[in-house]
């Protein structure tokens, strides 16, 4: 079986083959609570609740979390996709959140794909809580921690997108700013990847220090931020502030994005960091001169 997982082509065809088997439940879920539950939002979120429970328990299976990590980036285009079939709403906002998220996800699924090395292979942030909680411990933290956590804050993220899909709303010029926003985000974090990936392979251990690194310490991250900002910012082009209370503004959808910052100032940069200064002697320099974002 190890000798198996240890092809990476074998390993992305099985994880295909679980998000495949996900999606088809997820959708099953959603169809099947149409009598039951009104809201579709509410059952876009259950199926998409079930399909992360389904990609966690093949995890178990495998005795690897990594096989959640491309859900990230895979749920969100599927299901906009679906939902805009779904709607019947193909307007131009609706055209411009699809191709947003598109690019954003192929960008990242491909980042992904470049340095799975196979299911035998789990991220170094999920073997840390493996080894250093006990078995029931670790169970709870990566059911809620690492597998449905993130779930939820991307389908938060998503509500903004999900509004302008599922409503005939016309383009204004904050759509436009919103749209180059994710653009230009997903163009940052295909350039920040691109450089450290060359940088890797020529200075092996070394600190990336070049090009978009050298002027921030994270700007895959910052990218990553500024999309779910991105798509905020599209949201808030469909009401006027006189027709906010007509057409149910609902100002909380920034919590998506604001939860998105959280995640990435307050639980990924610290942990990526604390591992940058144990490992590579100059990382404290770099960090004192270096900006965390911008």
């Amino acid at each position: 079986m190890r000798s198996i997982l240890s092809s990476r082509g074998t390993s992305i065809a099985i994880i295909a083959v679980i998000y495949i088997a996900a999606a088809i439940l997820g959708w099953f879920v959603y169809v099947s609570l149409g009598n039951t539950i009104q809201s579709p939002l509410w059952r876009l979120f259950l199926a998409d609740a079930v399909a992360t429970i389904i990609v966690w328990m093949w995890g178990l299976v495998y005795r690897n979390v990594s096989v959640y990590d491309p859900y990230w980036s895979v749920f969100p285009p599927v299901a906009m996709t679906l939902w805009a079939v779904h709607s019947g709403t193909m307007t131009l906002s609706t055209w411009l959140v699809l191709v947003a998220i598109w690019l954003w996800a192929i960008r990242l699924t491909g980042n992904w794909a470049f340095t799975f090395k196979g299911l035998q292979h789990e991220d170094w942030r999920y073997a840390k809580y493996r080894n250093e909680q006990k078995p029931f411990m670790f169970h709870i933290i990566n059911f809620f921690g690492l597998n449905m956590m993130p779930t939820v804050l991307v389908f938060l993220a998503m509500l903004p997108g999900l509004e302008i899909i599922g409503g005939y709303y016309g383009t204004t010029w904050l759509t436009w700013v919103g749209f180059f926003v994710c653009i230009g985000s997903t163009l940052i974090e295909l350039i920040a990847d691109t450089q450290r990936h060359r940088f890797a392979r020529e200075h092996k251990g070394e600190i990336c220090n070049v090009g978009l690194w050298k002027h921030g310490r994270h700007p895959n991250y910052f990218g990553e931020i500024m999309m779910w900002w991105g798509m905020f910012i599209m949201y808030l082009s469909v009401p006027s502030l006189y027709e906010t209370v007509c057409l149910g503004f609902h100002a909380w959808y920034i919590t998506g994005p604001i939860l998105m910052t959280c995640l990435f100032l307050f639980i990924s940069i610290p942990l990526m960091e604390k591992r940058q200064l144990k490992n590579k002697p100059g990382y404290a320099e770099y960090k004192a001169k270096t900006r965390r974002l911008i």
